[in-house]
């Protein structure tokens, strides 16, 4: 049944409520897991969680102040300013899962299992793809861009928690260390990307500020 925009708005807050949430629990026990693993996988997986974080804030105060009437210019800054700051923290993010995992196996920095590690992400691909259908069904209505660039970072979510959950699986299993390392090298396969496509918008957004300075 189809529903109204001002009902699709609503449950796209609940929706962002709910990404918020979930990501501050998912990267504060995987950054804190990670750490104490001494795991460059797990590690890496907290922190694209705080990335995701601040992609749900600022859609949650866009999809927000749409439905409270506010004006979107505020709005705009906040999502520019967030989009810098994810930029960079992804590129950082890719530098250490290289250096970190190419010294970690050069080295032989052996991880500890965790259980901890093995649980959030195992969760993870259990939520993220009904959590992203949900959002699916709201932008049908909303057919919102920005919404649909959080679908996609939902989505991804769920795969690298799956590459995640597979590298601590078979290390904890088998008894592979180095696993971790490979797992956490074919991360990239999903992170450079997104730090290239994150660092064209910024790039993007800043040629369109620096235009409308000029007018000014």
């Amino acid at each position: 049944m189809a529903i109204s925009r001002a009902d699709a708005i609503k449950t796209g807050v609940t929706l962002e409520v709910v990404t918020i949430a979930w990501m501050l629990v998912e990267a504060v026990v995987a950054l804190g897991a990670g750490v104490l693993a001494r795991s460059v996988l797990l590690t890496a997986f907290g922190m694209d969680s705080v990335i995701e974080l601040l992609s749900g804030i600022v859609l949650y105060r866009r999809l927000h102040g749409e439905a409270a009437g506010l004006p979107a210019g505020a709005v705009d800054r906040l999502e520019s300013r967030t989009g810098r700051i994810s930029a960079i923290l992804l590129v950082l993010l890719c530098v250490y899962v290289l250096l970190s995992s190419a010294a970690g196996l050069l080295l032989g920095v052996i991880p500890y299992p965790s259980i901890a590690g093995l649980a959030v992400s195992a969760a993870a691909i259990l939520a993220m793809p009904l959590l992203a259908r949900a959002k699916q069904r709201v932008n049908r209505v909303l057919d919102s861009p920005s919404l649909r660039a959080d679908i996609a970072e939902t989505v991804s979510c769920g795969y690298l928690a799956a590459v995640t959950l597979a590298g601590l699986g078979v290390s904890a299993l088998t008894g592979w260390w180095w696993v971790q390392y490979v797992a956490a090298l074919g991360l990239l396969v999903w992170l450079v990307p997104e730090a290239r496509e994150a660092l064209e918008e910024r790039s993007h957004n800043g040629h369109d500020q620096g235009g409308q300075g000029e007018k000014r």
